[in-house]
């Protein structure tokens, strides 16, 4: 892309041409289905568009354009109220969305950096011109054979120069769930849940299970004991295996990661980069994340189940922790994969009501036949979509089966 005109300190004047060009494709954006649905994503791109065009990008400022877009008082607190960060966040990812659509390389670019509220336009670069196959001069041949060589050799000239030249090859179903998160320049997060509890000992008998500190509690005496046998540094054999399958596939994509417990996990470490959150009720971010969503975990004691917001009161995806282990026949799962607006990453979840919920979870999220059966389920251009899909799986005496999606949100 060919820069049309830098927005900073050294800013030159719009010509009247360009602010009209400009103006165009921003109205010509915000008339697509991405935009045009919304009242908060137009205002914000609107007004920092004109502030730009003007010359006036020096006030485009959170706070500024929470009182000017928004209509908040002039001391409100933006950390409490972080709807200028929320929707400039939303509107990059649909600049991506929007772009992305085949069709659209030749027009104007809007751009909105990460961090900034200045927005950069960007001319689309002349198409290169296109390669035609060599022309390769044959002289009068007596011999089959060496006329057939330089028959092959040309037909693998031609080949050579169509495979260079092919535009686009389109990517798997499996790459292109995970695009946000392999195409980002950061290392992956991998979260992985733990728990407080591991079981009991005559240590535990005269405190409350409840009582027992937090590894990363600094104020608390922390015995050895505690440390290794009581939780903060053990994982579920599931979740393990789930993680296993996980940095497999990042490893194989290419793709550099980080492995940390939920206990020693902060907000900040999930402002990083991309992150992939793994189990769900012995993972805390998980149970946050999902809990405002369409489908959620809920616990009524030892009663689990997955909570469908368009049908609160339906409790049929369900488990009691009551049931012997080798019992249970049947558990579910929610894969999630969002921009969470809050931290601006993409995250994505494999958490089940059980362990072998989780499993399956890992799986269907490795394994590109799954996606690629239920990616012709799923409404154009899901890729750059929210996503969540409910997972079940049978069990039978203690193993889980394949994950199926029962039922799927895309937003």
């Amino acid at each position: 892309m060919e820069s049309l005109r830098s927005s900073g300190p050294g800013h030159v004047a719009f010509s009247e041409s360009e602010r009209d060009a400009i103006r165009s494709q921003m109205e010509r954006m915000l008339a697509d289905p991405l935009f045009k649905n919304s009242k908060r994503y137009p205002a914000l791109l609107r007004h920092i568009v004109e502030q730009t065009l003007q010359g006036e990008q020096e006030d485009l400022r959170e706070r500024t354009l929470g009182v000017e877009v928004f209509g908040r008082e002039p001391n409100y607190d933006t950390n409490a109220d972080p709807i200028v960060r929320a929707t400039a966040g939303e509107i990059r990812k649909r600049i991506a969305q929007y772009y992305y659509e085949h069709g659209r390389e030749g027009e104007i670019r809007i751009e909105l950096s990460p961090g900034s509220y200045v927005p950069v336009f960007a001319m689309p670069a002349a198409k290169p011109a296109v390669l035609s196959p060599p022309v390769i001069p044959i002289p009068p041949l007596r011999s089959r054979k060496l006329r057939n060589g330089i028959y092959i050799g040309a037909v693998a000239i031609v080949l050579g120069v169509l495979t260079w030249s092919r535009p686009w090859v389109p990517r798997s179903a499996l790459d292109r769930f995970w695009a946000p998160v392999l195409d980002s320049s950061s290392s992956v997060l991998l979260c992985v849940g733990q728990r407080q509890f591991m079981g009991s000992s005559p240590e535990t008998t005269q405190q409350s299970i409840s009582d027992l500190p937090r590894a990363n509690d600094s104020s608390a005496v922390i015995t050895l004991f505690k440390f290794y046998y009581l939780g903060s540094q053990n994982v579920a054999f599931h979740d393990v295996t789930t993680l296993a399958r996980l940095t497999g596939l990042l490893q194989a994509k290419g793709k550099s990661y980080r492995l940390r417990g939920e206990s020693s996990t902060s907000f900040a470490d999930l402002r990083d980069g991309p992150v992939v959150l793994v189990g769900a009720l012995d993972n805390d971010w998980t149970m946050r994340l999902t809990g405002a969503m369409r489908f959620s975990f809920e616990r009524d004691n030892d009663l689990f189940w997955i909570k469908d917001q368009r049908n609160p009161s339906n409790r049929d995806r369900e488990v009691s922790y009551l049931t012997p282990y080798r019992q249970l026949t049947e558990d579910y799962a929610i894969i999630t994969r969002v921009l969470e607006p809050m931290t601006e990453r993409t995250v994505v979840v494999a958490g089940g009501l059980t362990g072998f919920g989780t499993m399956a979870a890992g799986e269907f999220l490795t394994n590109p036949s799954y996606i690629q059966a239920i990616a012709k389920q799923l409404p154009k251009n899901w890729e750059h979509k929210n996503i969540q899909l409910l997972i079940a799986t049978k069990v039978i005496d203690g193993s889980s089966g394949p994950p199926k999606v029962v039922d799927q949100y895309v937003w």
